[in-house]
This record gives structure tokens, C-alpha cells and sequence, in this order.
């Protein structure tokens, strides 16, 4: 499997925020649902609009990848399928109607859009994409090149957690872990207009600060458990994200809605020789721009499996290429890096897992910013 684009949406402009408002220079996108999902025999729940505005002019608009088959560079890891018994691959466990029906619930609570805007000057570019709460105290699983931006508030990029539908401003967030081998082996990323990734190392976990709004914050946020075990190929799933490749660039702080997507796990990839790495699902709306760090949750027991990393992103979204990395491979990865189990991480006090990290931003902006326009 080759490299494949990072789906978060860029916007390549410097953002002036006053009081709130959002420029309308920002370039983003929405594909919309209805709340109410009732059919999981549809692999695609919702439609999207095939089109981006002519009125934003296509320099304006960077994706994080490049579309796979203009790449035909090897994988910086190959990714290998993985080999199944001679009886064939394991069967999926079935889902019923109010088992699908919970997932998308459950997923959909848990699912917030973020936004960052980079300043003028900056060297930067503004950047919207997804995560999902994984703990009630209010942690988030989002992508490692979604969260590298989370290092850089003494350049003046400030960050917003949104949630709801529409999304609309609701939380302050800080990192509490951004994969340093992530960063070390795609510190030029930051710098490309269409960077392009196998999804190894990416992730990042945030962990909600304060309110965004006069509200004061819940006692336990709605989130959806990271899965223990792998999935397995065929079972059927449930896909969240903000998608943010349809919309004009006025219309994102008011018409930014979720897309959920009923589905099946297509094909699976390893890093390694034979662990379940890395989901292929197919296309569908959540295989836009913006859908960088959504959620993959079984529709038979709810658990999260994976988490969006890269997709193809041209041509009709039914007809793209969307990959996540999966639960078991996040789990495997944070503990080959820190030593540490990731319920450690999920089940420490908040305010010591972020001191914890505060001593790492520093070393890791360094490494990002020696690649930003001098």
C-alpha cells in the first residue's frame, strides 16, 4: 500500500480571528446526515456534495496528501496484507439494527471537530480536522498531524475543540501526548502542501483545559472506549468524522455538520508481519478532507477500533480509498515508545498527565519548526 493523503484540511491563509468570528477566507467542508441512521444494510448512510465552490480559488485549498495513484513512490513502511488461514479469513461477528443504532449514538456523542488558526507570519496554515473522546475526564484521540499544532501556541496558533451539529465552539484543549516517532520521521510534513503518510506513529492524544464558552465544563464528557482486542476482516462498522471538503469557506462556523457512515472493514494491513495495523474501508463521504483523526467504532459492541488517517482525496468520495489505524497498533505503539501501558495514560489524574508533557513540547515544536518557511 502505497502513501496516501493526510486528511485534515489546510487552509493555506493567515487567520485574523476578532471576537470569535472566522475569517471568510477559510476554506473547509461538510457532508451532512441526518440524525436519525436507520438503515445499516446502506453502506453509505448519507450523500455528499460533489463539488467544491468555484468561488474559492484551488491555490487556496492544500490537502495534507496527495491522491494515491499520483504517488507511486514505495511506502515508507510497506504495508503488507495480512495472511489469513487456508480455511479462509476469520467470519465477522454480526451487528443488529439496535447495535448499529447505539454505535452511531454512542460515536457521534463522543466526536468533535478541531479547528486551529495559524497567524500571519506564522509560517503556518490553519487546519481543521477530527478526534474522538476516549475517556469521560475528557481525553481525545485525534491524528499526530492534527495534534503537532497543539505545539505551537507561543507562535500565536490557537486551537478550538467544537462539538455538536452544527460544530460550534465548545472546549480549550492541551496535549498530553503527541507520537514523538511521528514527529521525528514527518517533521517536513508541516511544511508540504499535500503531504502524504501510511498512517504509522499517527496519533495524539489531547485532554480537555477549560470551556471555550461561559459554560462551565461537565463532570464526565461522552466518549467511547478505545477496543482491547483486533478487529477482524468483514466486520461491520460505524464511521464518524467532520468532513471538510464541500463547504465555502463562510460556511464553516455555522454549517459544519458530522457524517456518519454504517460500513465493513474491507481489508486489513500490518506494519509488522501478521498484527492488524491498519483498516482499509472502502469509499464514502467520510473519505473527505477534514476526516483526519474521526472514528471507527464496531457496530457489533460499540468499542472504538480505529482511528481515520489517510484517504485518497479526488474524484467521487465513493470511489476514494479511506484508511484508519487500529485500536490494538495505537495500543502496541504508545507502549513500545514510553514503556508504559496507554491505560496508565487514560487513567491518571489529568493534571499530572499534563504536567507530565509540558517538558516535551518544547524538543518537539524545535524539531517541526526547523522545517517552517524562514
Amino acid at each position: 500500500m502505497n502513501r496516501t493523503s493526510y486528511i485534515g484540511m489546510i487552509a493555506a491563509l493567515a487567520l485574523v480571528i476578532f471576537a470569535g468570528a472566522i475569517s471568510s477566507d477559510w476554506v473547509s467542508s461538510q457532508a451532512f446526515v441526518s440524525p436519525a441512521i436507520t438503515t445499516p444494510a446502506l453502506e453509505v448512510a448519507t450523500s455528499p456534495v460533489e463539488s467544491v465552490p468555484t468561488t474559492i480559488p484551488a491555490k487556496e485549498v492544500a490537502t495534507t496528501t496527495q491522491n494515491t495513484s499520483k504517488n507511486k513512490k514505495a511506502a515508507q513502511v510497506q504495508i503488507a496484507p495480512i495472511e489469513t488461514s487456508s480455511s479462509g479469513p476469520p467470519v465477522a461477528r454480526v451487528a443488529t439494527q439496535a447495535s448499529y443504532d447505539s454505535a452511531a449514538a454512542t460515536l457521534r456523542g463522543a466526536l468533535v471537530n478541531i479547528l486551529c488558526y495559524a497567524p500571519t507570519g506564522s509560517g503556518l496554515r490553519s487546519i481543521s480536522g477530527s478526534g474522538v473522546f476516549v475517556d469521560p475526564k475528557g481525553i481525545i484521540l485525534t491524528n499526530a498531524h492534527i495534534g503537532q499544532y497543539f505545539l505551537f501556541a507561543n507562535r500565536g496558533v490557537s486551537c478550538t475543540i467544537r462539538t455538536g451539529s452544527p460544530a460550534v465552539d465548545s472546549y480549550k484543549a492541551v496535549p498530553i501526548y503527541i507520537s514523538p516517532e511521528w514527529i521525528k520521521k514527518n517533521s517536513s510534513a508541516i511544511a508540504q502542501d499535500a503531504p502524504t503518510g501510511t498512517g504509522e506513529y499517527d496519533f495524539a492524544f489531547l485532554a480537555i483545559e477549560r470551556s471555550a464558552t461561559n459554560s462551565a465544563l461537565p463532570s464526565l464528557f461522552p466518549s467511547v472506549s478505545l477496543a482491547l482486542t483486533p478487529i477482524q476482516l468483514g466486520t461491520p462498522i460505524v464511521i464518524a468524522s467532520y468532513g471538510a471538503q464541500f463547504l465555502e469557506s463562510s460556511q464553516i462556523q455555522s454549517f459544519l455538520f458530522p457524517t456518519v457512515v454504517f460500513g465493513s472493514v474491507k481489508d486489513i494491513f500490518t506494519f509488522a508481519t501478521s498484527t492488524i495495523d491498519v483498516l482499509s474501508l472502502g469509499g464514502s463521504p467520510a473519505a473527505q478532507e477534514g476526516s483526519s483523526g474521526g472514528g471507527v467504532a464496531s457496530a457489533v459492541d460499540g468499542a472504538l477500533v480505529a482511528t481515520i488517517t489517510t484517504s485518497t482525496v479526488s474524484g467521487a468520495t465513493d470511489t476514494r480509498t479511506l484508511s484508519a489505524i487500529t485500536a490494538s497498533y495505537i495500543r502496541a505503539e504508545y507502549a513500545r515508545e514510553t514503556g508504559n501501558s496507554l491505560e496508565l495514560l487514560l487513567t491518571r489524574p489529568l493534571l499530572e498527565v499534563v504536567a507530565d508533557f509540558v517538558p516535551k513540547i518544547s524538543p518537539l515544536e524545535a524539531i517541526l519548526t526547523a522545517n517552517l518557511p524562514r
